[in-house]
Protein backbone atom coordinates (compact mmCIF):
# COMPACT_ATOMS: atom_id res chain seq x y z
CA UNK A 1 0.00 0.00 0.00
CA UNK A 2 2.04 2.85 -1.24
CA UNK A 3 1.40 5.95 -3.17
CA UNK A 4 3.24 7.95 -5.81
CA UNK A 5 3.00 11.70 -5.42
CA UNK A 6 4.54 14.83 -6.83
CA UNK A 7 3.93 18.47 -6.27
CA UNK A 8 0.83 18.58 -8.42
CA UNK A 9 -0.50 14.97 -8.48
CA UNK A 10 -0.62 11.76 -6.46
CA UNK A 11 -1.67 8.15 -7.16
CA UNK A 12 -3.75 6.28 -4.59
CA UNK A 13 -3.68 2.47 -4.70
CA UNK A 14 -6.84 0.36 -4.88
CA UNK A 15 -8.30 -0.54 -1.44
CA UNK A 16 -6.70 2.61 -0.02
CA UNK A 17 -7.83 6.12 0.79
CA UNK A 18 -5.76 9.30 0.79
CA UNK A 19 -5.84 12.13 3.33
CA UNK A 20 -5.64 15.55 1.72
CA UNK A 21 -4.71 18.59 3.83
CA UNK A 22 -4.78 22.28 3.09
CA UNK A 23 -2.43 24.51 5.02
CA UNK A 24 -2.06 21.75 7.63
CA UNK A 25 -5.77 21.12 8.12
CA UNK A 26 -7.77 18.12 6.90
CA UNK A 27 -9.70 19.02 3.77
CA UNK A 28 -10.95 15.85 2.10
CA UNK A 29 -10.29 12.17 1.34
CA UNK A 30 -8.79 11.16 -1.98
CA UNK A 31 -10.24 8.13 -3.81
CA UNK A 32 -8.06 5.44 -5.43
CA UNK A 33 -6.50 6.53 -8.72
CA UNK A 34 -4.80 9.69 -9.93
CA UNK A 35 -5.54 12.80 -7.88
CA UNK A 36 -4.41 16.39 -8.61
CA UNK A 37 -3.47 18.91 -5.93
CA UNK A 38 -2.89 22.66 -5.87
CA UNK A 39 0.26 23.24 -3.86
CA UNK A 40 -0.02 26.97 -4.48
CA UNK A 41 -3.20 26.94 -2.42
CA UNK A 42 -1.50 24.87 0.31
CA UNK A 43 -3.13 21.58 -0.78
CA UNK A 44 -1.13 18.34 -0.56
CA UNK A 45 -1.44 14.58 0.16
CA UNK A 46 -0.75 14.06 3.86
CA UNK A 47 -0.92 10.27 3.92
CA UNK A 48 -2.58 7.07 2.70
CA UNK A 49 -4.50 4.45 4.71
CA UNK A 50 -5.28 0.91 3.58
CA UNK A 51 -8.90 -0.22 3.87
CA UNK A 52 -7.99 -3.90 3.62
CA UNK A 53 -8.58 -6.27 6.52
CA UNK A 54 -5.52 -6.52 8.75
CA UNK A 55 -4.70 -9.22 11.28
CA UNK A 56 -3.14 -8.75 14.69
CA UNK A 57 -2.01 -11.68 16.83
CA UNK A 58 -2.19 -11.10 20.57
CA UNK A 59 -0.64 -13.41 23.18
CA UNK A 60 -1.96 -13.04 26.72
CA UNK A 61 -0.91 -14.87 29.88
CA UNK A 62 -3.49 -14.95 32.63
CA UNK A 63 -4.86 -17.17 35.41
CA UNK A 64 -8.15 -19.05 35.61
CA UNK A 65 -10.51 -19.32 38.57
CA UNK A 66 -8.96 -22.66 39.60
CA UNK A 67 -5.47 -21.06 39.69
CA UNK A 68 -4.17 -22.46 36.40
CA UNK A 69 -1.89 -20.19 34.38
CA UNK A 70 -2.75 -20.23 30.69
CA UNK A 71 -1.49 -18.51 27.58
CA UNK A 72 -4.24 -17.39 25.22
CA UNK A 73 -3.41 -16.69 21.59
CA UNK A 74 -6.04 -14.66 19.76
CA UNK A 75 -6.22 -13.22 16.27
CA UNK A 76 -7.96 -9.85 15.79
CA UNK A 77 -9.01 -8.90 12.27
CA UNK A 78 -9.77 -5.22 11.77
CA UNK A 79 -9.93 -2.61 9.03
CA UNK A 80 -10.20 1.15 8.53
CA UNK A 81 -13.73 2.43 8.00
CA UNK A 82 -13.50 4.28 4.71
CA UNK A 83 -16.02 6.95 5.70
CA UNK A 84 -14.10 7.60 8.93
CA UNK A 85 -10.58 7.40 7.51
CA UNK A 86 -9.77 10.89 8.80
CA UNK A 87 -10.49 9.74 12.39
CA UNK A 88 -8.30 6.68 11.90
CA UNK A 89 -5.49 8.85 10.51
CA UNK A 90 -5.53 11.58 13.14
CA UNK A 91 -6.83 9.92 16.33
CA UNK A 92 -4.48 6.95 16.81
CA UNK A 93 -0.73 6.89 16.43
CA UNK A 94 -0.50 3.09 16.69
CA UNK A 95 -3.86 1.26 16.36
CA UNK A 96 -2.28 -2.18 16.86
CA UNK A 97 -1.02 -1.28 20.34
CA UNK A 98 -4.38 0.24 21.23
CA UNK A 99 -6.29 -2.87 20.15
CA UNK A 100 -3.86 -5.12 22.01
CA UNK A 101 -4.30 -3.09 25.21
CA UNK A 102 -8.08 -3.43 25.10
CA UNK A 103 -7.84 -7.16 24.37
CA UNK A 104 -5.54 -7.59 27.39
CA UNK A 105 -7.96 -5.66 29.57
CA UNK A 106 -11.08 -7.60 28.56
CA UNK A 107 -9.59 -11.09 28.63
CA UNK A 108 -7.87 -10.56 31.98
CA UNK A 109 -11.21 -9.43 33.36
CA UNK A 110 -13.15 -12.42 31.96
CA UNK A 111 -10.86 -15.44 32.28
CA UNK A 112 -10.24 -15.25 36.08
CA UNK A 113 -13.99 -15.79 36.55
CA UNK A 114 -13.86 -19.14 34.74
CA UNK A 115 -12.30 -22.52 35.46
CA UNK A 116 -9.98 -24.10 32.93
CA UNK A 117 -12.68 -26.46 31.68
CA UNK A 118 -15.14 -23.59 31.34
CA UNK A 119 -12.57 -21.58 29.42
CA UNK A 120 -12.17 -24.36 26.85
CA UNK A 121 -15.92 -24.84 26.59
CA UNK A 122 -16.81 -21.13 26.41
CA UNK A 123 -13.90 -19.65 24.46
CA UNK A 124 -16.32 -18.43 21.79
CA UNK A 125 -18.21 -16.49 24.46
CA UNK A 126 -14.96 -14.85 25.56
CA UNK A 127 -14.19 -13.91 21.95
CA UNK A 128 -17.69 -12.45 21.59
CA UNK A 129 -17.23 -10.31 24.70
CA UNK A 130 -13.89 -9.00 23.43
CA UNK A 131 -15.45 -8.23 20.05
CA UNK A 132 -18.29 -6.23 21.61
CA UNK A 133 -15.94 -4.18 23.78
CA UNK A 134 -13.53 -3.45 20.94
CA UNK A 135 -16.32 -2.40 18.59
CA UNK A 136 -17.52 0.16 21.13
CA UNK A 137 -14.10 1.70 21.55
CA UNK A 138 -12.43 1.33 18.16
CA UNK A 139 -15.49 2.44 16.22
CA UNK A 140 -14.96 5.96 17.55
CA UNK A 141 -11.43 5.95 16.16
CA UNK A 142 -12.48 4.96 12.65
CA UNK A 143 -11.71 1.23 12.91
CA UNK A 144 -14.07 -1.72 12.44
CA UNK A 145 -13.39 -5.02 14.25
CA UNK A 146 -14.33 -7.77 11.81
CA UNK A 147 -13.54 -10.99 13.67
CA UNK A 148 -11.84 -12.24 16.81
CA UNK A 149 -10.58 -15.82 16.90
CA UNK A 150 -9.33 -17.65 19.98
CA UNK A 151 -6.60 -19.51 18.15
CA UNK A 152 -5.21 -21.50 21.07
CA UNK A 153 -5.42 -21.94 24.83
CA UNK A 154 -2.18 -23.31 26.26
CA UNK A 155 -2.16 -24.34 29.96
CA UNK A 156 1.01 -24.76 31.96
CA UNK A 157 2.91 -27.93 30.84
CA UNK A 158 2.47 -29.63 34.23
CA UNK A 159 -1.29 -29.02 34.06
CA UNK A 160 -1.42 -30.44 30.54
CA UNK A 161 0.36 -33.61 31.68
CA UNK A 162 -2.05 -33.96 34.61
CA UNK A 163 -5.07 -33.49 32.33
CA UNK A 164 -3.75 -36.15 29.94
CA UNK A 165 -3.19 -38.57 32.82
CA UNK A 166 -6.72 -37.98 34.14
CA UNK A 167 -8.17 -38.51 30.69
CA UNK A 168 -6.16 -41.70 30.22
CA UNK A 169 -7.26 -43.04 33.62
CA UNK A 170 -10.92 -42.32 32.84
CA UNK A 171 -10.66 -44.12 29.53
CA UNK A 172 -8.99 -47.13 31.17
CA UNK A 173 -11.75 -47.22 33.78
CA UNK A 174 -14.40 -47.11 31.08
CA UNK A 175 -12.62 -49.85 29.14
CA UNK A 176 -12.55 -52.02 32.29
CA UNK A 177 -16.29 -51.58 32.74
CA UNK A 178 -16.95 -52.58 29.15
CA UNK A 179 -14.60 -55.57 29.45
CA UNK A 180 -16.35 -56.70 32.65
CA UNK A 181 -19.75 -56.47 30.96
CA UNK A 182 -18.45 -58.44 27.98
CA UNK A 183 -16.99 -61.16 30.27
CA UNK A 184 -20.31 -61.32 32.13
CA UNK A 185 -22.24 -61.82 28.90
CA UNK A 186 -19.79 -64.52 27.80
CA UNK A 187 -20.15 -66.37 31.11
CA UNK A 188 -23.95 -66.21 30.96
CA UNK A 189 -24.01 -67.41 27.36
CA UNK A 190 -21.56 -70.19 28.18
CA UNK A 191 -23.71 -71.35 31.12
CA UNK A 192 -26.83 -71.25 28.96
CA UNK A 193 -25.06 -73.28 26.26
CA UNK A 194 -23.88 -75.87 28.79
CA UNK A 195 -27.38 -76.16 30.25
CA UNK A 196 -28.88 -76.57 26.79
CA UNK A 197 -26.22 -79.17 25.88
CA UNK A 198 -26.90 -81.17 29.06
CA UNK A 199 -30.63 -81.02 28.43
CA UNK A 200 -30.25 -82.21 24.86
CA UNK A 201 -27.80 -84.88 26.01
CA UNK A 202 -30.34 -86.15 28.54
CA UNK A 203 -33.04 -86.22 25.88
CA UNK A 204 -30.71 -88.16 23.60
CA UNK A 205 -29.87 -90.72 26.31
CA UNK A 206 -33.55 -91.17 27.13
CA UNK A 207 -34.40 -91.73 23.46
CA UNK A 208 -31.49 -94.14 23.11
CA UNK A 209 -32.64 -96.19 26.07
CA UNK A 210 -36.21 -96.18 24.78
CA UNK A 211 -35.01 -97.40 21.38
CA UNK A 212 -32.99 -100.20 23.01
CA UNK A 213 -35.97 -101.25 25.08
CA UNK A 214 -38.29 -101.25 22.05
CA UNK A 215 -35.75 -103.20 20.01
CA UNK A 216 -35.34 -105.86 22.68
CA UNK A 217 -39.10 -106.20 23.10
CA UNK A 218 -39.56 -106.60 19.35
CA UNK A 219 -36.78 -109.21 19.09
CA UNK A 220 -38.25 -111.24 21.95
CA UNK A 221 -41.71 -111.21 20.43
CA UNK A 222 -40.45 -112.20 16.94
CA UNK A 223 -38.25 -114.97 18.30
CA UNK A 224 -41.06 -116.38 20.50
CA UNK A 225 -43.49 -116.42 17.57
CA UNK A 226 -41.06 -118.14 15.17
CA UNK A 227 -39.58 -120.71 17.60
CA UNK A 228 -42.26 -122.79 19.29
CA UNK A 229 -41.77 -123.57 22.93
CA UNK A 230 -39.25 -120.73 23.51
CA UNK A 231 -40.07 -118.61 26.52
CA UNK A 232 -39.36 -114.90 26.82
CA UNK A 233 -36.72 -115.60 29.47
CA UNK A 234 -34.82 -117.97 27.20
CA UNK A 235 -34.93 -115.51 24.33
CA UNK A 236 -33.63 -112.73 26.58
CA UNK A 237 -30.78 -114.91 27.80
CA UNK A 238 -29.82 -115.71 24.24
CA UNK A 239 -29.86 -112.08 23.19
CA UNK A 240 -27.78 -111.06 26.18
CA UNK A 241 -25.18 -113.75 25.47
CA UNK A 242 -24.95 -112.59 21.87
CA UNK A 243 -24.57 -108.95 22.91
CA UNK A 244 -22.03 -109.93 25.55
CA UNK A 245 -19.71 -111.67 23.08
CA UNK A 246 -20.16 -108.85 20.53
CA UNK A 247 -19.01 -106.39 23.16
CA UNK A 248 -15.95 -108.44 24.04
CA UNK A 249 -15.13 -108.70 20.33
CA UNK A 250 -15.38 -104.91 19.90
CA UNK A 251 -13.16 -104.27 22.89
CA UNK A 252 -10.55 -106.65 21.58
CA UNK A 253 -10.41 -105.23 18.06
CA UNK A 254 -10.30 -101.55 19.07
CA UNK A 255 -6.79 -100.07 18.85
CA UNK A 256 -7.56 -97.21 21.24
CA UNK A 257 -8.44 -99.34 24.27
CA UNK A 258 -6.22 -99.89 27.26
CA UNK A 259 -6.53 -102.81 29.65
CA UNK A 260 -10.19 -103.32 30.64
CA UNK A 261 -11.33 -105.67 33.42
CA UNK A 262 -14.85 -107.05 32.97
CA UNK A 263 -16.67 -109.84 34.78
CA UNK A 264 -16.81 -113.06 32.72
CA UNK A 265 -18.76 -116.26 32.99
CA UNK A 266 -22.33 -117.54 32.51
CA UNK A 267 -23.32 -116.33 35.96
CA UNK A 268 -22.40 -112.77 35.16
CA UNK A 269 -24.30 -112.93 31.88
CA UNK A 270 -27.34 -114.22 33.79
CA UNK A 271 -27.06 -111.37 36.30
CA UNK A 272 -27.02 -108.82 33.51
CA UNK A 273 -30.03 -110.48 31.91
CA UNK A 274 -31.91 -110.45 35.20
CA UNK A 275 -31.17 -106.73 35.66
CA UNK A 276 -32.46 -105.85 32.18
CA UNK A 277 -35.53 -108.03 32.65
CA UNK A 278 -36.33 -106.44 35.98
CA UNK A 279 -35.90 -103.00 34.39
CA UNK A 280 -38.36 -103.87 31.62
CA UNK A 281 -40.89 -105.22 34.12
CA UNK A 282 -40.60 -102.10 36.28
CA UNK A 283 -41.02 -99.88 33.25
CA UNK A 284 -44.09 -101.83 32.20
CA UNK A 285 -45.53 -101.64 35.69
CA UNK A 286 -44.89 -97.91 35.83
CA UNK A 287 -46.59 -97.35 32.45
CA UNK A 288 -49.69 -99.24 33.58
Amino acid sequence: MGNASCVFAGCIDQASVGIVEKWGRFEKMAEPGLNFFNPCAGQYLAGVLSTRIQSLEVKIETKTKDNVFVQIISSIQYRVIKQSADDAFYELQNPGEQIQAYVFDVIRAQVPRMTLDQLFEQKDEVAKTVLEELEKVMGGYGYSIEHILMVDIIPDPSVRRAMNEINAAQRLQLASVYKGEADKILQVKKAEAEAEAKYLGGVGVARQRQAITDGLRENILNFSNKVEGASAKEVMDLIMITQYFDTIKDLGTSSNNTTVFIPHGPGHVRDIGDQIRNGLMEAKAGAS
